[in-house]
């Protein structure tokens, strides 16, 4: 009786993987909020290795995983809205790096890019690298 039910709990986990992997094949990469569909389409995985899991009698690992598995998807989607997902997040449109002309190390790009336009005509023996110079004040 409980080969049964372990035989039933693997084939549904196996359905569950095959319409997983049939949605996450669908899910276009032009598609609005392509990352956060791929990892809602990822929770079907997950139920169904917690639900293999269950059938071939690991419950430990079944409950550790059901437990970390939605910590670890929500880790993912909020790193990126944080750092990638300009489309929905609108903090990360206005940001603009601000660089303190009197910093000695760091420039800002616009100069660095004249800078080197600059050099590239009087180094043009080797295009392959780019030489930039810093001026060091040894006064501060």
């Amino acid at each position: 009786m409980i080969e049964y039910i372990q035989s039933a709990l693997l084939i549904i986990s196996a359905i569950f993987i095959i319409i997983s992997a049939i949605g996450l094949v669908r899910v276009g990469k032009n598609t609005k909020n392509v990352v956060y569909a791929r990892i809602h389409i990822a929770g079907l995985f997950d139920i169904a290795c917690i639900i293999a899991m269950i059938a071939i009698g690991q419950y430990l690992l079944a409950g550790i995983y059901f437990i970390l598995a939605p910590f670890i998807a929500h880790a993912v989607a909020n790193a990126y809205w944080k750092k990638e997902d300009v489309e929905n997040n609108s903090d990360l449109l206005a940001v603009e790096e601000e660089v303190d002309e009197n910093h000695p190390f760091i420039h800002p790009k616009e100069i660095m890019q004249a800078l080197e336009s600059e050099n590239s005509e009087k180094l043009k023996a080797d295009e392959r690298f780019s030489v930039t110079t810093i001026d060091i004040d040894e006064g501060d």
